[in-house]
């Protein structure tokens, strides 16, 4: 098959007929498919039932410490769950506060603390008249919700195949002390797959922030969600800060959402001693302690990051086939026309795909009316805007592979019909 850059209008025209009478057929057969969001299947759900089963007695609701999970107390989690994170998220226990089932509330706190209260003795955002966070594009729609929804200006970092262009992050942080924070998630990052490189890692502990409340908000969200027996790693981030002599530039956040349950896990943030002692004080007013039984379910379920990386496996002999599956649909429909490229992950939730430039919207629309819903174009970006309109997250996880089967021809046939569509128009003129 020619590249349909190569094509002549005539080809372009048959082309887009054929493809045509495929699209029809597929809007006959009624389909629902859902690819929006990143959410476990219910056979993934189904790996963590025996959490229930853990706790079976008034005998085994107590901790190692003695403290009863029944009761108040306890601010910074349970010790058996600040020792299970502290593996995950590869640092010390003590750095660990443990809450509720959602890192991303945690994250949404962390933000408003330094809206309402200041970090460093500095000045409380609120009362700035300007704040600006940089965001790596495409990153995660909900990071970006949080940061406009506090009315901040956000600026878009360009990803490259390792991390954050970080000689962009280097000049705007030293330049400009209304930069307050910016998103990162190092390891198979939503939605690209991509996993920090040691030289980034060591360059963002090494920044020179000219505002002196600058934080980085580390969201580990995929610590152990390899797909592969190959596991990707990162530095630990809060050791290179130390070293760099930078201790209170980051927060890191995981949880168990996509280990156990996504409505029903643990989250945790974890930070130096100075950063952990202000959240302290915020949490005293705010809560008298989260739920510690849920913890010590999951701590007695997982006595280690052994047990949750056998767990993970699991996971993965789900999801493998099901990334490869769209990973193969887009190779043998979308390769030899030349329509968009991908990065096949070796981890996470996502892929992601990019298409022709001024097409993603198109594509979107188009498999929405043939019964197939993904993420809207744009999601990836502040604000919903790509600049290019060619960014589309595609989320694997949660139907049965027969109908990710169908989803994904219905989306390898949008996205050829929406280039053929902008090259017949080119050519037209």
């Amino acid at each position: 098959m020619k590249k349909y850059s190569e094509m002549s209008l005539e080809e372009l025209n048959s082309e887009k007929e054929q493809l045509t009478a495929q699209y029809k057929k597929w809007q006959s057969k009624g389909l629902k498919l859902d690819m929006s969001r990143g959410k476990p299947s219910v056979e993934q759900l189904d790996l963590s039932m025996p959490l229930f089963d853990i706790l079976d007695g008034k005998s085994l609701m107590k901790c190692m410490n003695g403290v009863e999970t029944r009761n108040y107390g306890q601010l910074e989690g349970i010790v058996e769950a600040q020792h299970l994170f502290a593996e995950i998220m590869d640092c010390q226990p003590e750095q660990v506060i443990v809450g509720g089932n959602s890192s991303l509330n945690m994250m949404f706190d962390a933000v408003s603390r330094g809206y309402m209260f200041g970090f460093d003795g500095c000045t409380p955002w609120c009362k700035l008249d300007r704040v600006k966070w940089l965001c790596p594009v495409p990153g995660y729609d909900r990071h970006f919700a949080i940061t406009q929804h506090f009315g901040f200006e956000m600026i878009n970092i360009p990803m490259n195949e390792d991390g954050p262009d970080m000689d962009v992050v280097e000049g705007l942080v030293a330049a400009d002390d209304t930069i307050k924070g910016m998103w990162c998630v190092p390891k198979y990052s939503n939605p690209q797959g991509i996993v920090y490189s040691d030289e980034v890692v060591r360059r963002i502990a090494n920044l020179k922030p000219a505002a002196k409340d600058f934080r980085v908000f580390w969201d580990n969200a995929y610590a152990v969600h390899h797909l592969y027996k190959e596991k990707s790693k990162i530095l630990n981030i809060l050791h290179e800060c130390e070293e760099a002599d930078n201790p209170n530039l980051v927060f890191e956040f995981a949880s168990t959402s996509k280990i156990t349950f996504a409505g029903g896990g643990i989250a945790a943030i974890a930070c130096n001693h100075k950063n952990r002692e202000e959240i302290k004080k915020t949490l005293t007013v705010q809560t008298i302690g989260f739920d510690k039984i849920n913890m010590l379910r999951h701590a007695r379920y997982f006595a280690d990051v052994e047990s949750v990386s056998k767990h993970m496996e699991k996971h993965a002999k789900i999801l493998r086939p099901k990334f490869e599956l769209v990973i193969k649909t887009l190779e043998r429909d979308l390769a030899e026309a030349g329509c968009g490229s991908w990065i096949s992950p070796k981890g996470g939730y996502f892929i992601t795909f990019d298409a022709p430039k001024g097409t993603a919207t198109r594509i979107v629309d188009l498999a929405a009316e043939a019964g197939v819903k993904l993420t809207p174009a744009g999601a990836p970006f502040p604000y919903h805007m790509d600049p290019n309109d060619s960014v589309i997250r595609f989320a694997p996880s949660l139907p049965p592979i027969e109908e990710l089967e169908q989803a994904a021809e219905v989306f390898t046939v949008c996205a050829r019909i929406a280039y053929l569509e902008k090259l017949i128009h080119a050519k037209a003129e």
